[in-house]
């Protein structure tokens, strides 16, 4: 099911059901994922230009702005960078508020819930989405709950703390975890935002700035990593409102990587057989490593109507990829250069051509993964 097959503003479930949008629920009565009908899509005189946060395309998002829960997230840079002898733009989404893209989602979602009353939300996260719903909740004055994997760090969750969330650390795998949380979501409401269909609405303005940013016209290509996927979503939603709006004349493609023992997506696109890739192993991007995205068929529908393409990447990859980019004054996540390896990929093998516009999104700091990134670049840096 995509937006493009049903017309909005409702919520839909797989199997066509039906929802009012104040209906209080994360998911339909199968069990799937919600996702918003079609919307109209924006035209150039509907921005409100003196508004700096995704807020300026207000016309695009289906809440009612007197409810509105914002810390200024959106309007990041997108800088242009010689890449091998390429331009390249870098989508710089650590300059959101809680320094990730999730604060896009989050804001849309937390903004939907108060206008419902919602006083009490829940979140299974082991880093940025547990810190974004934390802060948003705390500026919406509701109470949040975060679940997270018992080994989690405490540097990770002292964000999420740090804005009065209640933390509960949870034993077992990160699916585990969030068969807690769905348990626990019977009495507290499931804020999560790989499920919230409403995360989705705030996602997808990225693409939205992509296309005022280069003139109001679509990128060629648009590089994301892809974890559950709620990127690839939240592009492939307001570039298809765009088309339909006859605000772009095609589709950007979306060239999408992923961790190789994570690689639910990509196997898909590929007719991959995840069994080949033997028992999963941990990832140094460990904010990609979802094993079963409760959106893949979505997502994966999103990259074949885009014309796009997926590739799994090795850490190796990715951490060569992360030092590349700290050569070059950009210092993101191992998560985010994922996105960075698979441009490489994809231009080695000549499926981005020269000349085109290409946007890579970043999606968070490498500020908040030091440990991670001391073993990538520290131990070379010492050397000097």
């Amino acid at each position: 099911m995509t937006d493009a097959r049903m017309p909005g503003p409702f919520l839909y479930d797989r199997s066509g059901d039906r929802y009012e949008l104040t209906d209080p629920r994360w998911r339909g009565d199968d069990g799937t994922p919600l996702a918003l009908g079609a919307l109209p899509g924006l035209t150039p005189d509907q921005i409100v230009s003196a508004e700096r946060s995704i807020w300026r395309y207000q016309a695009a998002i289906p809440v009612d702005p007197r409810h509105r829960v914002s810390l200024g997230e959106g309007c990041t840079p997108m800088v242009p960078l010689d890449w091998d002898g390429q331009r390249v733009h870098f989508k710089l989404e650590w300059f959101n508020p809680t320094s990730s893209f999730k604060d896009r989602g989050v804001s849309v979602m937390v903004s939907h819930l108060a206008g419902q009353g919602v006083e009490h939300i829940l979140e299974d996260s082991s880093g940025n989405g547990g810190s974004a719903v934390a802060a948003y909740s705390a500026a919406a004055g509701i109470r949040a709950k975060i679940i997270v994997p018992g080994a989690t760090s405490a540097a990770k969750i002292l964000q999420a703390r740090a804005h009065g969330a209640r933390i509960e650390l949870v034993g077992g795998t990160r699916e585990q975890v969030s068969d807690e949380a769905i348990r626990q979501s019977e009495q507290i409401m499931y804020a999560s935002h790989n499920w919230h269909p409403f995360f989705l609405q705030g996602t997808k303005t990225v693409a939205y700035e992509m296309w005022e940013d280069l003139g109001f016209t679509a990128p060629d290509n648009v590089v994301l990593v892809a974890g559950a996927g709620s990127n690839v979503l939240g592009c492939d939603i307001a570039f298809n409102e765009l088309l339909a709006a006859g605000q772009i004349e095609r589709l950007p493609r979306l060239l999408v990587g992923q961790p190789e023992h994570w690689a639910a997506i990509a196997d898909t696109v590929n007719d991959v057989d995840p069994a080949v890739r033997g028992p999963r192993m941990p990832t140094i991007a460990e904010g990609a490593s979802i094993a079963n995205p409760p959106r893949l068929p979505e997502a994966v529908a999103g990259i074949r109507r885009s014309g796009g393409a997926a590739v799994a990447v090795t850490d190796e990859a990715i951490r060569a990829a992360a030092r590349k980019l700290a050569a070059r004054g950009l210092y993101a996540e191992p998560t985010s250069c994922v996105a960075v390896a698979a441009l490489d990929h994809f231009r080695a093998d000549g499926t981005i051509g020269a000349g085109q516009t290409t946007v890579v999104v970043l999606t968070g700091t490498g500020v908040k993964s030091s440990e991670t990134m001391t073993g990538i670049v520290g131990q070379e840096a010492n050397s000097e």
